[in-house]
């Protein structure tokens, strides 16, 4: 999954593909790297991170959205709001991607009213005060029960099981430690048979084990995305995206042998 942030402030490339010529030239050279699938997001939600209104976020994404359709890739949106939702799926988008799991008011509906895959991702808060204290008695055991629960919540709202994918939500309100823990056990989550989503690409996690600013945390990134599909992760998220692929292809040749 390729990440295209079209938005002035995402902690990895905020602004760098603000302006819709740079967004959808990001998008064809993530496609041609590789990606499988195209994220593209207008609202940041980097630790600190404030809302825009949803007639920004529209605007942001929606000419990026009409040129990736156009390309042989599956086309994600990266939103909570219903709204956006249901604009981009009338556009055609494949997946709803959203971080806050489909918990706004309407956004199970607007995403159980298209045959789109979802992923529903766990975050502790919310951007704004994520990261200030994050606290958990059994961080895995807690993840994996918030989203059994909403997994339910959209196969209750009619979003069949096989649309349905889960994010642990890395470094989305947890510690380092908490962090590392759920990729230790990423498996578990794996072994619902949902397919797992690790976004680990650049993230202050890998900062503060390597001491790496953001620009330079290609090897942390890739050695994560290794560690991530050797767990269990059937999508993995990358900003570098022709590395992130070479790694997993890698990944895919010592797995086919035992056929995991």
């Amino acid at each position: 999954m390729g990440v295209v942030n079209v938005t002035p402030d995402s902690f990895s490339d905020g602004g760098a593909f603000l302006d819709p010529r740079a967004a959808i030239a990001r998008v064809e050279r993530v496609v041609d790297e590789g990606a499988a699938i195209v994220d593209i997001g207008g609202e940041s939600t980097r630790p600190g991170a404030t809302p825009v209104p949803v007639s920004e976020e529209l605007r942001r994404v929606m000419p990026v959205i009409e040129r990736a359709l156009q390309l042989p890739a599956i086309v994600s949106i990266d939103t909570s709001r219903p709204e956006v939702i249901r604009t981009a799926l009338a556009a055609g988008v494949h997946m709803v991607n959203d971080v806050r799991a489909l918990t706004f008011p309407g956004a199970l509906e607007a995403a159980a009213g298209s045959t789109a895959a979802v992923c529903v991702m766990h975050m502790q808060g919310g951007p704004a005060d994520m990261q200030d204290n994050p606290r958990y008695d059994d961080v895995v055991r807690e993840v994996a029960a918030f989203l059994a629960a909403r997994v339910l919540a959209c196969e209750r709202a009619g979003i069949a099981r096989e649309r349905i994918a889960i994010d642990p939500g890395i470094g989305f309100g947890k510690t380092v430690a908490h962090n590392l823990e759920l990729l230790r056990n990423l498996d578990a989550l794996a072994a619902t048979g949902l397919p797992v989503l690790a976004g680990l690409s650049r993230k202050r996690m890998i900062g503060e084990l390597t001491g790496r600013p953001v620009d330079r945390r290609l090897a942390g990134s890739v050695a994560l995305a290794t560690i991530a599909a050797l767990r269990g992760a059937s999508i993995v998220r990358a900003h570098d995206v022709a590395e992130t692929v070479d790694a997993l292809r890698v990944v895919a040749a010592l797995c086919k042998r035992g056929e995991q």
